[in-house]
């Protein structure tokens, strides 16, 4: 069972009853990039010591819920313990400490680390919090995953995709209401941001660069990226045509005498349609490449004459 365990999960000590055999039954269903575990089992003592993960898949955090019998867990100096329907989350990789004394039943989603942090600033503050399952987002949240697992044989790819996300947003949703108010305040947008605004400006060259070459960039999906780059007004490939055509602009203010070509410039920073980059310029800046490469070579002239 701790081969299993460490297999699947994370490598843990386990402690089995004193008293009766040892039962514990795991049902797993693959849900893209999470996973969702229907978990029975008798009384049992888990332990996670502190020693690096052995696979990139554990490096995640477990969403629990309770479905019946009594668990507690310890991480980084708390203590939760659930009822039946409550919910809470702890990190898969760091020292962690889960008690059940007797028959239990529960849900346990595995989440990418990656997945959770962009949906919520603070999560690291959040294990070991108990989400009460008999009110508010977290009833809906619980009773989600529930229907979910129950019904796990019937869906389709396509629906358990859509699914996740739905799950990861309502998880979130949970999770802001206990999440400690100081860990709110972090500055984790502001480093989202500019984490996204670097990667763009190395690939603005890119003819390729699109929503999903950023997000593998840098580890957000890319709804949350559109969302971070709302707070300027602006939505990823916006922010993108923005920067090219101001690159390009500055290039076309060559000094007089200086070589260059209007399609030479839009190919160089990323441009593979000519028209769309010249419809694009002129909306922009009220006029199209060749006025204002012409306009620029006449005002450059006339002041250094």
């Amino acid at each position: 069972m701790r081969e299993v365990i460490g297999r699947e999960y994370a490598n843990v000590e386990i402690t089995p009853p004193t008293v009766g055999r040892l039962f514990n039954e795991m049902t797993i269903h693959p849900w893209g990039n999470l996973r969702l575990s229907s978990i029975r089992s008798n009384a049992i003592t888990i332990e996670r010591l502190p020693r690096e993960p052995d696979k990139i898949s554990q490096d995640a955090y477990f969403a629990v819920v309770l479905l019946s019998g009594d668990y507690s867990l310890q991480q980084d100096g708390r203590e939760v313990v659930l009822r039946p329907g409550d919910m809470t989350i702890y990190d898969a990789t760091r020292p962690h400490r889960i008690f059940c004394p007797g028959r239990f039943s529960k849900l346990i989603l595995s989440i990418p680390r990656s997945g959770l942090r962009e949906r919520i600033v603070g999560v690291e503050h959040c294990s070991a919090l108990r989400i009460p399952g008999d009110r508010g987002a977290g009833a809906v949240t619980a009773a989600f995953l529930t229907a979910c697992a129950e019904q796990a044989g019937d869906l389709s790819a396509a629906q358990v995709a859509a699914l996740s996300e739905n799950c990861l947003d309502l998880l979130a949703i949970s999770l802001s209401t206990v999440r400690p108010a100081a860990a709110a305040a972090s500055r984790g947008r502001p480093a989202a941001l500019a984490r996204i605004k670097s990667f763009v400006e190395r690939n603005l060259v890119d003819p390729n660069l699109d929503p999903e070459m950023v997000a593998t960039g840098v580890g957000m999906s890319t709804r949350y990226i559109n969302d971070i780059l709302s707070d300027d007004g602006a939505s990823l490939m916006r922010y993108v045509l923005g920067r090219r055509l101001e690159e390009c602009r500055r290039d076309l203010a060559a000094p007089a005498g200086t070589e260059i070509q209007i399609t030479d410039v839009a190919f160089r920073w990323g441009f593979n349609d000519l028209s769309h980059f010249s419809r694009s310029f002129k909306e922009k800046f009220g006029c199209s490449p060749r006025d204002y490469k012409n306009l620029n070579l006449d005002l450059t002239y006339r002041v250094s004459k």
